[in-house]
């Protein structure tokens, strides 16, 4: 048993401290599921464009409007290009991965070389924003301009970014009809997002939806 685990009553019990950094990574990767891809457009200080997955990644505060995206380091590098590119010019994309482009999208996480422009390498068709000097992705469904709010450095390997939303690109025929647009209502399975899931290679489909009616206080009995 690795070090750090302890198995009684029907549970593993981990002990984060006294694992091994893959390992806690592999753990928690495996089990914080699914997770939404914040699939980054980003230029460096030359204006190259990069485009790179991350799914450590969600929306954590909606005033002001931030998105957290985490950073591991590079291997073969300094930083990673996208993190030097936002730290540089303090601007980039969140572009939502749906069905159709994960592929794409895959190709995108290659490690290529410095300047290279991954999302030449995967064919992506790429529109002007209308707020920052970096393009976001035609065929996302959702793509949101963002701008550097904090860089922060918890320590170890992993820098996390908070991108402060500027400006919203969504696709106007995933919302509901007849009123969704004006009610701001969307619905999901006209996305076809799809989520990271365990491995090297897992992911999900976001189409398979339930509902649970939220209860207000006191409870009523069923």
């Amino acid at each position: 048993m690795n070090r750090g685990v302890d198995v009684s009553e029907g549970f593993a019990h981990f002990d984060l401290a006294a694992m091994a950094k893959i390992d806690s990574y592999k753990l928690l990767a495996s089990v914080i599921l699914p997770r939404p891809i914040a699939w980054v457009v980003s230029r460096d200080a030359e204006g190259r464009v990069n485009a790179a997955p991350f799914s450590f990644f969600n929306i954590v505060s909606s005033d002001p409007p931030l998105v957290a995206i985490s950073i591991s380091a590079a291997p073969d590098r300094e930083s990673k290009d996208t993190l030097g590119n936002i730290r540089a010019r303090r601007q980039f994309v969140v572009n939502m991965v749906p069905e159709e482009l994960a592929e794409a999208m895959n190709v995108t996480a290659t490690n290529a070389p410095k300047g290279t422009d991954e999302t030449a390498l995967a064919g992506l068709e790429l529109v002007p924003s209308a707020v920052v000097d970096v393009p976001r992705i035609a065929g996302s469904p959702v793509g949101l301009e963002c701008e550097l709010f904090e860089v922060l450095e918890p320590g170890g390997s992993s820098t996390i970014v908070l991108g402060r939303i500027v400006y919203a690109h969504v696709r106007e025929a995933v919302f509901e009809e007849p009123n969704g647009l004006a009610q701001l209502h969307i619905d999901p399975s006209k996305m076809r997002l799809v989520g990271r899931m365990h491995g090297g290679g897992g992911y999900c489909t976001t189409r398979d939806v339930f509902t649970i009616e939220r209860k207000n206080w006191p409870l009523e009995s069923e």
